[in-house]
């Protein structure tokens, strides 16, 4: 991110620009309409505290209970489980989901290019196990599995080099260019007059806000608006105020306080990366924002709800029904504990007994129930992620794989769709960052003007390798049953180049595998050394045998070897 730019604006310039931005939140706001009201029953079902149904500031209520329309938990515990499971396979924190390569060439050879490629991976992944960057992808992915979009905004960081942010649904403006891509975010949040102090500096803030600041009201919140985009020419009111950022920016942003334009502006920038994403489960025709699972799975949800209501209910009727009692009964004491008495002037006559007999069916309320559970579970694709434990009968591994990809595919496009809107950026503003801060060491010469390009490894890669080192292992496997029958068969087989592919496949690291040159000398040493080995054994052959010779004698005062010399 560039040094901040505010203080190069004009007052009259800052003020336009907010008033404008203010504005064109309105009309995204406008947009965002149906969704938001949508995003809102999804949130009563399924993730209530990470939806915003209004941004206002100083609420007394933000602890309060929210989840109290949920009386059966499978929709919570269906999303956590698909957030959890896209994060193992997509991103997991436990091991390498990515590589880097480069663009045009299908394998890298072992050598300086492949090493520095690997040292790159290794120094992008440790800086994000050090960031918050596993914390913000899992949010990311519940949000998109319940609500179908999700927003994060990345930011270079002093002390972890990067640091990410997660605007809550109803924070957030989606704005999408001509090609369908989110190009942009607006979002309004609350900041209290310390974190704007904090974060703008005490000379940006408003009057009123640089106030509550020295008047120890430092916990007073304010209501910030905040726009990304791409770093175009700005009109505001027909006025055309040009790039308000340096042309070499790709994307600019504004902060301003919402509700008090003539302050100005918080903050400009401009940034030489994408610093955000919007990530959308399925997206209709020009839609700004995603089509989710959660969707999809609300109606079961809601009868879930309606369900265990109904058979609380039947239950507690049975165990507690409703009662009738003779007139003389009024006002006198009665007991419904068990081993309770109840004393009646006439028990033959009335008495107090249920108004009817309550004979529930709790089993096939119970078969029911378990039945749009699974449906939810399903429609959420935990079939997938818990295939290994829900499994009745012991598997083989191959099996297990067979059908883990066969449940893959159906994630295919979502997967590809979030790694093109949401992986590509990220890792591509990493790289930038880093490289800008001298955190990777000179490429090789190589590598000069060539396009480093992104690889992942994801589960479904992962099963896509699997079946090309099967089809090696077949093909070694069927020429070493034929060995016996024809001596000569691995003649037809490169080992070399079986081996390289495999390693390519399974993604080892490329430092374990030598060059083909030193592979190429180690052989031509052991080579000579077999020869020199062989020469050694003839020569000592040779001298054994003239001794042999030298001590036979053949008469006549000679030895066999004299007698052969003449």
């Amino acid at each position: 991110m560039s040094k901040y730019l505010t203080q190069k604006l004009t007052k009259e310039t800052a003020i336009a620009i907010a008033s404008d931005s203010t504005q064109r939140l309105e009309g995204l706001r406008n947009v965002r309409v149906s969704w938001w009201a949508h995003w809102s029953q999804l949130a009563d079902m399924f993730l209530p505290r990470r939806y915003r149904w209004f941004v206002s500031p100083n609420r007394s209520n933000k602890g309060s209970q929210l989840n109290s329309s949920i009386v059966d938990e499978t929709g919570v515990l269906a999303a956590r489980t698909l957030a959890t499971g896209l994060l193992a396979d997509l991103t997991s924190p436990t091991k390498p989901w990515f590589r880097l390569t480069l663009a045009g060439f299908t394998k890298i050879e072992p050598g300086p290019v492949a090493d520095w490629l690997a040292e790159c991976e290794r120094r992008m992944m440790k800086v994000y196990q050090g960031s918050n960057f596993y914390q913000a992808i899992g949010v990311a992915y519940h949000d998109l599995g319940v609500f179908g979009s999700a927003g994060i905004i990345q930011y270079e960081d002093v002390e972890d080099v990067i640091r990410f942010y997660n605007p809550a649904l109803g924070e957030f403006f989606f704005i999408v260019d001509n090609r369908l891509v989110v190009s942009g975010i607006g979002r309004e949040y609350t900041y209290t007059a310390e974190q704007c102090v904090s974060e703008f500096g005490l000379d940006m803030v408003s009057p009123s806000v640089a106030q509550m600041y020295k008047s120890n009201n430092r916990d007073v919140e304010i209501v910030i608006g905040h726009l990304i985009e791409p770093n175009n020419d700005l009109y505001c009111n027909g006025v055309n105020y040009g790039q308000v950022v340096p042309a070499k920016f790709a994307y600019r942003e504004v902060y301003w306080e919402v509700g008090n334009a003539s302050a100005g502006l918080l903050r400009v920038a401009g940034f030489n990366e994408k610093p955000f994403v919007g990530a959308r489960w399925d997206v209709t025709s020009n839609d700004p924002y995603g089509r989710s699972p959660g969707m999809d799975a609300l109606p079961a949800v809601r009868q879930l709800q309606i369900e265990q209501r109904r058979k609380a209910e039947a239950i507690d009727k049975l165990v507690r029904p409703p009662m009738v009692a003779s007139v003389s009964m009024k006002n006198e004491p009665m007991d419904i504990l068990p081993g309770g008495v109840t004393f009646t002037a006439d028990p033959a006559n009335s008495g107090f007994k249920p108004a009817y007999t309550v004979e529930p069916r709790i089993n096939e309320m119970m078969e029911d129930l378990k039945e749009v559970q699974d449906r939810v579970r399903q429609i959420m694709f935990n079939d997938l992620f818990l295939m290994i434990s829900q499994l009745d009968t012991v598997r083989t591994a191959t099996e297990i794989d067979a059908r883990r990809e066969e449940k893959l595919i159906l994630l295919g496009p979502v997967i590809e769709r979030f790694e093109n809107e949401v992986l590509d950026p990220t890792i591509e503003r990493t790289f930038a960052i880093m490289a800008r801060k001298g955190m990777f060491s000179d490429p090789p010469p190589e590598i000069a003007g060539a396009v480093i390009d992104i690889q992942y490894v994801s589960m479904l890669a992962e099963q896509q390798r699997a079946a090309s080192t099967a089809a090696i292992e077949r093909l070694f496997g069927f020429a070493g049953g034929l060995v016996g029958v024809v001596p000569d068969i691995f003649d037809n087989l490169d080992t070399d180049v079986a081996l390289e592919r495999y390693a390519d496949y399974l993604k080892v690291d490329p430092e374990i595998l030598r060059q083909l040159k030193a592979v190429m000398q180690i052989r031509q040493a052991r080579q000579q050394a077999q020869q020199q080995a062989q020469a050694l054994a003839t020569t000592s052959a040779l001298a054994s045998a003239g001794k042999t010779l030298s001590d036979t004698s053949v008469g006549g005062g000679q030895n066999a070897l004299q007698a052969m010399i003449g």
